[in-house]
């Protein structure tokens, strides 16, 4: 059993602007600054994402047309005057149905702020940013103890009363005992998976030892799932 993991979709931006492949540059210019945005998904004319273009693409356009660019891919950099010949290709993109750390891990892995939210068919249906990953833990203390006493019940079915469940800031605190010691680090592990943890401490007694000890790395990201790219 695990905690009810959040995905893309919960957290996503839907209303989302993007830029025709014609795109003039000013046109790229004013669309960002309207939006207050670094960078825009590129699409066809079926609505696919086929590339995205940031403020480093429309920079590296600039030095090349004022420098003279010596190497060909400056060349290429210097004539590109559409959002087609200027955006990053192929675009990184996520599905709604991949997990919030999913999503986490696959904007650290390609050194990206935002990911623009496809469907099974490329089509562009939204975008979700590194701030808007970060609204999982703006959850309410109780309604993440709520769901961490609902997973302790499930693996140790026993009273909630002999486990107790405190969380302040997004840190639960677990006390009491539990009858099976073997369960007590996968529990831990859960327990910090749970959308909004921060951080776990268990002073949990399990078969007459302490089951206290730190929670494995990574558990308290949120969610543990993988992005769809």
């Amino acid at each position: 059993m695990r905690g009810v993991q959040y995905t893309v979709s919960d957290v996503m931006t839907s209303s989302v602007v993007a830029l025709a492949g014609g795109a003039a540059f000013k046109e790229i210019v004013r669309a960002m600054r309207s939006r207050g945005v670094g960078a825009l998904p590129v699409l066809d004319g079926g609505g696919r994402v086929t590339g995205i273009v940031g403020e480093a693409d429309l920079l590296r356009a600039e030095e090349a047309r004022d420098g003279g660019p010596e190497e060909p891919s400056g060349a290429a950099a210097a004539r590109a005057v559409t959002a087609r010949d200027l955006a990053t290709v192929p675009a990184v993109t996520v599905h709604a149905d991949a997990t919030v750390a999913g999503a986490a891990r696959l904007m650290a892995r390609h050194g990206v702020k935002q990911l623009p939210v496809v469907d099974d068919a490329g089509r562009l249906i939204g975008i979700v940013s590194r701030s808007d990953l970060l609204t999982v833990f703006l959850r309410s203390d109780e309604d993440i103890a709520q769901e961490v006493r609902r997973l302790v019940a499930g693996r140790f079915p026993v009273p909630l009363d002999t486990v107790c469940v405190e969380v302040r800031e997004g840190v639960v605190s677990l006390t009491g005992h539990a009858p099976d010691a073997s369960s007590l680090p996968l529990v831990l592990r859960l327990v910090g998976s749970v959308e909004g943890v921060v951080d776990v401490r268990s002073a949990i007694t399990a078969s007459g030892r302490e089951g206290a000890g730190p929670v494995p790395s990574g558990a308290n990201l949120p969610g543990s799932g993988t992005a769809s790219a």
